[in-house]
């Protein structure tokens, strides 16, 4: 269908509102064909867009659509599936409350039931709430850490982890074979609560998940050895982690916790930062301003939908300096593991899961104690099925999974990634390191001293227009028709493509396995030692350079990473 025709259709079939909207869209050159000439697409993270009217924005329709196509995966699960019921979360920004509900009322129409917080919750809440009201799926209104105009929807599965891609194509599929508007069925809302299909969920969720982030302490005591000195500023960026957070650390003993007032009200207009992302320094101007005043020890910051969280620390020159999400990973790998020896109680089949486009430090840090340590794909339903494997078959111990993008879980109540969790460990890490007399920006140092200086960038080439999902599987086919021998004037040794679940080392006539599932990434490894992995993003037009070196010392580092970038740059133009 031509994306005239279905603007028209819209024009005759949606509110007035959204009526009005799309007459003045039609006033600007292209805007119709952007917003009707593609469907905003489904896959293993659910849907993001710009909040908008169309077929390729997110609304109320796009998100009715999109519940269809998941109720209908459900209801062929048969009865005991639709009896489970789906949890359901949302975040603080515009509409989300709006989209969430609107999700309930398309399950009921379907006979399903539902179990809806009755105010915004931090991601890893509704990954821990599926699991234990034994829900079969659960979604979440969000888009974590993008810009206002944005929001999202997520999808998750009984073990509490986003779709794997097998299940995301099955609702795809059945979004792609819905009407939008013919095929889409809605139940009035008192109607659906009435019948018992929609359910209000909220504090008893909260003290039972409490309750397992707080076990998940790894030396308690180091609190309460620092806590009448030691000093936090914690600012949730307007989200859901403006409650749990600051509760969890003053359960955990901290007694000084300092909140950015400005930030704390939850609000999906954040405004008082540019982009509500902990991993950019800025947002967090208040909170460093606070803390000069206030001779703070650590300053965390987490995103719109917590499951993200960033750390602010005081440098040797006294200056306040933000943390990469790789560096605060390999504290926290480096903390859980010394502090647990300390006390015995470390296990013998410990193991820490990562991601392949994280830092090799770990891999330094693991080796040196002895633990395991597996890579997945990026996304944290990999690390989530790492959880299942090590309990279905006992041979590991969890003891922590993270991500470069600033994404941390000890525990397996969750399968994501969970920024209450980590403000937690993050805080009692310094505590334990304050004791020791040295704060965490010195912690790092000593690291680096000991298993040499590595350092990570990632680099984004942003695609532009309606068709940018096109523009990226075009350079992703570019650069595999291209067999690179050297980047930078480096070497390439060998050539991991994920889509093929090959390594084709250079010289040798056959490939091995990847060990790992089809993911649209392409992984070189260099001469030196170092890496380059050019990977498109799930969620965002937008394909990321991942570089991750190891250098004499900072400089040096610094210079590789300039190296690669530009080499790069001039392959991908």
């Amino acid at each position: 269908m031509s994306y005239t025709i279905e603007y028209e259709r819209w024009l005759s079939k949606t509110d007035p509102a959204t009526q009005s909207e799309l007459k003045e869209a039609a006033t600007h050159p292209g805007e119709v064909e952007n917003r009707f000439g593609t469907m905003l697409a489904f896959g293993t993270a659910g849907l993001r867009g710009i909040m908008a009217a169309g077929l390729n924005r997110m609304n109320v329709y796009t998100v009715r659509q999109a519940t269809q196509g998941l109720a209908n995966v459900i209801a062929a699960a048969g009865q005991e599936a639709k009896d489970r019921g789906v949890a359901i979360a949302y975040d603080c920004r515009n509409h989300s409350r709006e989209f969430a509900l609107e999700t309930a009322r398309v399950l009921a129409a379907a006979g399903i039931r539902s179990f809806v917080f009755d105010e915004l919750r931090p991601t890893p809440e509704l990954s821990f709430a599926i699991r234990e009201l034994n829900c079969i799926a659960g979604v979440n209104v969000t888009a974590s850490h993008n810009p206002k105009e944005y929001n999202g929807y997520k999808v998750y599965w009984e073990d509490g982890a986003q779709l794997g891609p097998e299940k995301a194509e099955e609702v795809q599929q059945q979004i792609r074979e819905n009407d939008i508007f013919n095929d889409v069925h809605v139940m009035d809302f008192a109607a659906a609560q009435a019948q018992g299909l929609i359910r209000s969920i909220g504090a008893e969720i909260d003290e039972k998940f409490m309750a397992k982030v707080l076990e998940q302490a790894a030396c308690p005591e180091a609190v309460a050895a620092v806590a009448d000195t030691f000093k936090i500023i914690y600012t949730p960026f307007h989200g859901a982690g403006y409650r749990l957070v600051p509760e969890v650390l003053r359960r955990a003993g901290f007694k000084n916790i300092l909140a950015v007032a400005e930030q704390t009200q939850p609000d999906g207009n954040f405004p008082t930062v540019k982009s509500p992302n902990p991993e950019e320094k800025e947002g967090f101007s208040i909170a460093i301003a606070m803390a000069k005043k206030e001779g703070i020890d650590l300053i965390i910051g987490t995103d719109p939908d917590a499951d993200r969280v960033g750390v602010v620390v005081r440098d040797g020159a006294g200056e306040y300096v933000s943390l990469t999400g790789n560096q605060v990973g390999v504290l926290l790998v480096d903390y859980i593991i010394s502090a647990k020896k300390e006390k015995g109680t470390l296990p013998s089949n410990g193991a820490v899961v990562s991601t392949i486009v994280s830092t090799a430090m770990t891999d330094a840090i693991c080796k040196q104690n002895q633990v395991a340590l597996f890579r997945v794909l990026t996304g944290f339903k990999f690390i989530g099925e790492k959880i299942k494997e090590f309990e279905a078959s006992g041979a590991h111990t969890f003891l922590l999974g993270f991500e470069e993008s600033y994404g941390y879980l000890a525990g397996t109540y969750a399968r994501d990634k969970d920024a209450v969790v980590g403000s937690m460990l993050i805080a009692e890490m310094a505590a334990w390191y304050k004791n020791k007399g040295i704060t965490l920006f010195e912690a790092l140092g000593t690291l680096y001293k000991k298993y040499g200086y590595y350092a990570e960038r990632t680099v984004s080439v942003k695609m532009e227009g309606f068709n940018a999902t096109e523009h990226m599987a075009d350079l992703m086919k570019h650069m595999r028709s291209e067999t690179l021998e050297e980047i930078g004037g480096v070497k390439v040794t060998a050539e991991r493509d994920y889509l093929k679940g090959t390594r084709q080392v250079v010289g040798e006539k056959k490939p091995e396995p990847t060990g790992l599932p089809e993911s649209d990434v392409l992984y070189y490894e260099l001469a030196d030692g170092n890496t380059v992995i050019v990977r498109p993003s799930g969620t965002e037009p937008k394909v990321k350079l991942y570089l991750l070196v190891k250098g004499k010392d900072a400089k040096d580092a610094e210079s590789l990473l300039d190296q690669y970038e530009q080499a790069m740059r001039e392959l991908m133009k």
